[in-house]
C-alpha cells in the first residue's frame, strides 16, 4: 500500500467502508438510527439537532454535526484515550438490490489509525449484516 493512501490535505487520514443489504433504505436508516445504534455508535441516545452532544456507554464522546434525515449523518467521534477527535459520517444509498451502508471517517491521525478505523468499521457492517439480514 502506498504510504499516502488515505491522506488529504483537507481531511488529514480518511478512511470508508460501505456494505449493500437487500433493504428499502428507510428501513436500514431507521434500523441504524434505532435499534441498531448501539451496533455502531455504542449505547447512547443521539439527538436530532446540529450542536447536540452524546456520550456512549463505552465513554466515545462527540457531537452532531449534521443530520440529513433518511440519507446522511454527520457527528464528531472521539473514543477514550484519543487526545483528538475525528469526524464520522453515516449515510444510506439507494442501490439496485437495496441500500448501501457507507461509512466515512476522517480527521485520523496517523496511517496507523486509519488502519485501525477500517478494520473496526469493516466489523462494525458485519454485526449490522449479522442484526439486519439474519441467516
Amino acid at each position: 500500500m502506498n504510504e499516502s493512501t488515505g491522506y488529504t490535505k483537507s481531511a488529514g487520514w480518511q478512511m470508508g467502508v460501505r456494505r449493500t443489504f437487500p433493504l428499502p433504505p428507510e428501513v436500514v436508516w431507521e434500523f441504524l438510527l434505532g435499534e441498531g445504534l448501539p451496533l455502531w455508535l455504542g449505547r447512547t441516545s443521539l439527538g436530532h439537532e446540529v450542536g447536540e452532544r452524546y456520550v456512549t456507554d463505552a465513554g466515545v464522546q462527540g457531537e452532531v454535526r449534521s443530520r440529513n434525515e433518511g440519507r446522511r449523518l454527520r457527528v464528531t467521534w472521539q473514543p477514550p484515550g484519543w487526545s483528538h477527535d475525528a469526524t464520522l459520517q453515516l449515510t444510506v444509498l439507494p442501490a439496485a438490490t437495496g441500500a448501501t451502508i457507507a461509512i466515512h471517517q476522517e480527521r485520523l491521525a496517523s496511517a496507523a489509525e486509519r488502519e485501525e478505523m477500517l478494520a473496526h468499521w469493516t466489523a462494525v457492517l458485519d454485526d449490522i449484516r449479522a442484526d439486519l439480514v439474519p441467516t
